[in-house]
């Protein structure tokens, strides 16, 4: 029998270190005792419990709702950043533009969470003071402080297939008397669309993730569901929190396998094409 290679044992150890715990994860979900470290038979109790948790439930549509919202403005200001990033090639203060957008990548989230809390603070005493509005901290600000994050991520995965594209068809669109917005639109939002759909996707995960940036700016009513599991497990894990989590990996599974049939059937049927049919549709229409 053939031994494994150094190669394939590397993999599989890296595939169990990621994956073990997730598994073992789903299974104590499903533990009929209460005490997660004692085995007592299986049983669905904890998932039918969800339902009547309602602090628990009001974190996750919390953080759902703000998760959306983030993703939906990281994706409209990164792809603009990005677009002045690698087609505005020479203007004043592009470096120092180009490290602002850039500069959350690699900015400890405590001190960026410190700055915006002091930001927030003021704020709150300028409207107080000039207007007399009260600004409390809440869902606003956490959606404030994940978009600024976001955007960054999605500035570097939009530009850098901004970076690679072909604009010959933008540029026969602007002498054929396309104005710029709509050339934008129609011909390199399409052609740019799976980059800004990861970065919607990333932008989501990362929001959806985040404790460090929402336990600086979140105010009283705005826990998200990060700051509500950390919070239980400094108490002790309960079982509703690995319930919780077996749901939210299996909506991510489920997710992830919809996207690879999708695209698996989308490349099949690109292969399938007769090669004039194929030739036809690379060539650009007049």
């Amino acid at each position: 029998m053939r031994r494994p290679d150094f190669s394939t044992v590397v993999l599989w150890c890296g595939l169990l270190f990621l994956y073990l715990p997730m598994v073992i994860l789903v299974i104590y979900s499903f533990n009929a005792s209460r005490l997660v470290t004692v085995w007592g038979g299986w049983s669905v109790h904890w998932y039918v419990g969800l339902l009547d948790n309602t602090q628990l439930m009001s974190a996750v549509k919390r953080s759902l709702q703000i998760a959306f919202y983030t993703a939906t403005a990281a994706v409209v200001l990164g792809t603009m950043a990005a677009f002045a990033m690698t087609r505005i090639r020479h203007f004043r203060g592009r470096t120092l533009f180009s490290g602002m957008v850039t500069a959350p990548l690699v900015m400890p989230e405590v001190i960026t969470g410190l700055s915006l809390l002091l930001l927030f603070v003021a704020m709150a005493q300028v409207l107080e003071y000039l207007m007399g509005i009260t600004f409390d901290r809440g869902m606003l600000t956490i959606w404030i402080a994940h978009t600024t994050f976001a955007v960054a991520y999605v500035a570097i995965v939009v530009s850098s297939r901004l970076g690679e594209l072909d604009q010959s068809m933008e540029e026969a669109a602007l002498d054929l008397g396309a104005p710029p917005w709509k050339t934008f639109m129609l011909i390199t939002v399409p052609m740019i669309a799976p980059s800004i759909i990861a970065g919607w996707l990333l932008s989501f995960t990362l929001s959806l993730d985040d404790l460090v940036l929402a336990s600086f700016v979140s105010g009283p009513g705005s826990t998200t569901l990060p700051m509500e599991i950390f919070s239980a497990v400094r108490l002790g894990v309960k079982p509703e929190i690995n319930a919780i989590a077996s749901v939210i990996l299996l909506a991510v599974s489920l997710f992830t396998l919809l996207i690879w049939f999708i695209a698996r059937r989308a490349d099949k049927r690109s292969r399938m094409l007769p090669p004039e049919e194929e030739r036809l549709r690379a060539q650009p229409q007049g």
